[in-house]
């Protein structure tokens, strides 16, 4: 860590973070109430949620390189007014295709809280630092999914679902206020840098060349795309299949999001003592067999809402692992430009994450098994990525040592 930075920081960057899990999950158990009021099919509330993804994927794709060209701050607070001004609309909304268009503008302001808060730090901190700092990041934003979820379920039935909206203009208002006032700039402007389209999209693909890059990033995208397509399943799967109520829901949810904390805290202190690429490759296997393990049971009815919960919840665990450490090994590289890769990584992230929760909700049967097999088929698919990728690094290393070694 190259200076000490108060524990006031760190909170707010992970609540700044947060703002965009937090928009997802707490709206979650007002989707029956959502279908209802917006006369609209179950399907296409669950569109709003992939419509939400996609904004991110794109608004960080965008937010990324400004903040390498001019700091910062000045996106993020721009960032954050517009989510504002979006959030203000969907209270509003009058039909499900507005509330769809709206929440692609909530998510296109959400989204820089996300991208510039992963770039400060790589701004502020080096090495092995990086994990730990994404680790106690998880920590703060992870409070978003516990509570969003019971939030939302409490808001829901006593104020309907309108509510939740007005919850969340007053979180993106405070986070506002709170960032102009002391946040500080963690990056110089650098003319040099381009904002030409060409060159952009030259500097992302330069990215996605890059074998470590690439590894990590696409790695740690298709380990979120299990827990998005979790999230877009689970609605129908508790609350529709297994009965849940909204409020029982938000506490299922809300364990699970624990189960995660709770797993990136071990992570730290696992830090201390091993590598990242050792803890992530174990991390990425129990995914996949939890993954696994959850189609088996889902397709043979071995398992009720109790084997479910259990399942789900191993395999959200492993994601406090996968995500710090595949997010810190896939930017510690890229000092210059760490706003472009903090973008990209969480560009392929969402990106994956709405294919994941739309297939979710294009293999709708009635049963649990869309959401079961999405999650593993992405656990498999993180796997093999990570595996592939490693291979690829360590041959390029032997190839390095070959080249440089005396004839």
């Amino acid at each position: 860590m190259k200076q000490k930075k108060p524990a006031v920081l760190i909170a707010l960057l992970g609540a700044l973070i947060g703002i965009t899990p937090f928009s997802i999950d707490m709206y979650l158990p007002g989707f029956p109430a959502i279908a209802s009021d917006l006369h609209a099919e179950i399907s296409l509330v669950t569109l709003s949620l992939t419509s939400f993804f996609i904004g991110v994927a794109v608004g960080q794709l965008f937010l990324g390189p400004i903040s390498d060209r001019y700091g910062r701050k000045k996106p993020l607070l721009l960032g954050l007014a517009l989510y504002v001004v979006a959030s203000i609309g969907c209270i509003f909304a009058s039909s499900i295709h507005a509330f769809i268009a709206l929440r692609v503008v909530q998510a296109l302001g959400g989204c820089a809280g996300m991208v510039i808060s992963r770039a400060m730090v790589r701004d502020m901190f080096a090495g092995s630092e990086i994990a730990r700092v994404f680790s106690l990041l998880m920590l703060v934003m992870g409070l978003a999914p516990i509570l969003a979820p019971t939030i939302g379920g409490l808001v829901t039935v006593a104020l309907g679902w309108r509510s939740i909206f007005i919850v969340l203009t007053m979180t993106g208002l405070s986070l506002l206020v709170i960032s102009a006032r002391i946040l500080p700039e963690t990056r110089v402007p650098d003319a040099s840098l381009s904002l030409h389209p060409v060159r952009v999209l030259h500097d992302y693909f330069s990215l996605l060349r890059e074998p470590r890059f690439a590894t990590y990033a696409l790695t740690g995208g298709f380990a979120s795309a299990g827990l998005f397509a979790y999230i877009a399943g689970s609605p129908f799967v508790f609350m529709e299949l297994f009965g849940v109520s909204e409020q029982h829901y938000g506490w299922i949810f809300g364990c699970n999001a624990f189960g995660l904390v709770l797993a990136s805290q071990v992570n730290r202190v696992l830090l201390q003592t091993r590598g990242s690429t050792d803890i992530i490759i174990k991390a990425s296997l129990f995914q996949f067999t939890m993954g696994l393990l959850l189609v088996i049971g889902t397709r043979t009815h071995l398992i009720g809402l109790g084997g479910t919960f259990l399942l789900i919840c191993g395999y959200m665990m492993m994601q406090g692992f996968v995500f710090p450490n595949a997010s810190a090994l896939a930017i510690e590289p890229f000092p210059r430009n760490a706003g472009s890769a903090a973008a990209l990584l969480g560009g392929l992230q969402m990106a994956s994450g709405a294919v994941a929760s739309a297939l979710v909700s294009y293999c709708h049967n009635n049963t649990a098994l869309p959401m079961a097999g999405v999650m593993a088929m992405c656990g498999l698919i993180s796997l093999l990525t990570l595996l592939t990728g490693r291979g690829v690094l360590r041959r390029k290393v032997t190839a390095t040592a070959l080249d440089l070694s005396p004839s």
